[in-house]
């Protein structure tokens, strides 16, 4: 097997019930790689068997070339981890916990580094207990980092976080995956995969059942799109298109966009309109996810608002 981290035929068991179900990746040096799937699709249970916490039923892992159950204490240098919930010591400085951390490490990331990187140089002197939730999400990361590791796990890092908390951890994430870093994220939501990601891989009943880029995901996602949101006190649409008009804005999925095209222009020319808003293109990334996993919408991925 090659590649940073290589599963094949990847299967975990609890009793009659598989959480995870005969699947199988590769993830290549400096790739970001975000994992998506509805709550119960494997997602969790598959990297904590990559980091070392459960061992499979059956089949193979590698991270780094090693087992993950049997990787000693030089393999666990090299991969760091942000776990779901963070339980932090509250009295140190950010400095000084970086710096305590980071003597467990041979080779660790300099503290002036990291603090860059998490973007909290200029907090370095406060105490972690009176950070926002979104820094001390941040500080989680830093501590991942600090030993310089070639691979990075992130589980859901920025749930609960405000959108300006989640944009800075974004920024965060972005600037170790430039610097060489590989990431395998896992998230419940579609704009922080569509804006990290390079690559989305999707389980769905706890198999792998998309891996492919954001693009294409959205490009073989289903029907196509059309979006116009209607000026003020604009002249009735034909009967055709009308019956897409909620909230002011026409919005509608089509396979065959040319006939809707054509009657918006007539429209438009009739009435002597303009059609400058007018957005044309394939399904959203949430739109293709969900013709994926054929989810509803409330059981798949959380709405974003960012």
């Amino acid at each position: 097997m090659t590649g940073v981290v290589s599963v094949r035929d990847l299967t975990k068991r609890y009793g009659d019930f598989a959480a995870v179900d005969g699947v199988s990746f590769e993830i290549g040096e400096g790739q970001l790689v975000a994992v998506l799937g509805p709550n119960g699709a494997g997602k969790t249970t598959t990297l904590e068997i990559l980091e070392g916490f459960a061992g499979p039923t059956s089949g193979h892992v590698r991270v780094l070339g090693e087992d993950p159950l049997r990787g000693g204490r030089a393999w666990r240098a090299q991969v760091g981890l942000v776990l779901q919930s963070t339980s932090l010591e509250t009295e140190p400085t950010v400095v000084d916990l970086l710096r305590v951390f980071g003597r467990l490490y041979p080779n660790p990331r300099p503290v002036a580094e990291v603090l860059e990187l998490i973007d909290l140089a200029d907090d370095a002197r406060t105490r972690v207990g009176t950070l926002s939730g979104g820094q001390q999400r941040r500080v989680d990361l830093g501590l991942a980092i600090i030993g310089n590791p070639d691979v990075l796990f992130l589980d859901e890092p920025t749930t609960g976080l405000d959108p300006e908390a989640r944009r800075r951890c974004w920024a965060s994430v972005e600037r170790l995956n430039d610097a060489g870093t590989t990431i395998l994220l896992t998230t419940h939501y579609l704009d922080e995969a569509d804006h990290l990601a390079d690559r989305v891989m999707v389980l769905s009943a706890r198999r792998l059942v998309a891996d492919t880029t954001p693009a294409a995901m959205r490009a073989g996602g289903g029907l196509s799109v059309v979006r116009f949101p209607l000026p003020v006190e604009a002249p009735e649409l034909p009967p055709s298109l009308a019956i897409h008009v909620s909230d002011r804005v026409l919005s509608l999925h089509t396979d065959r966009i040319e006939p809707v095209l054509a009657d918006l222009l007539t429209w438009a020319q009739h009435h002597r309109l303009e059609l400058t808003a007018l957005e044309v293109g394939p399904p959203s990334l949430e739109e293709a996810y969900l013709s994926i996993t054929h989810s509803e919408p409330h059981d798949a991925l959380f709405a974003s608002h960012v």
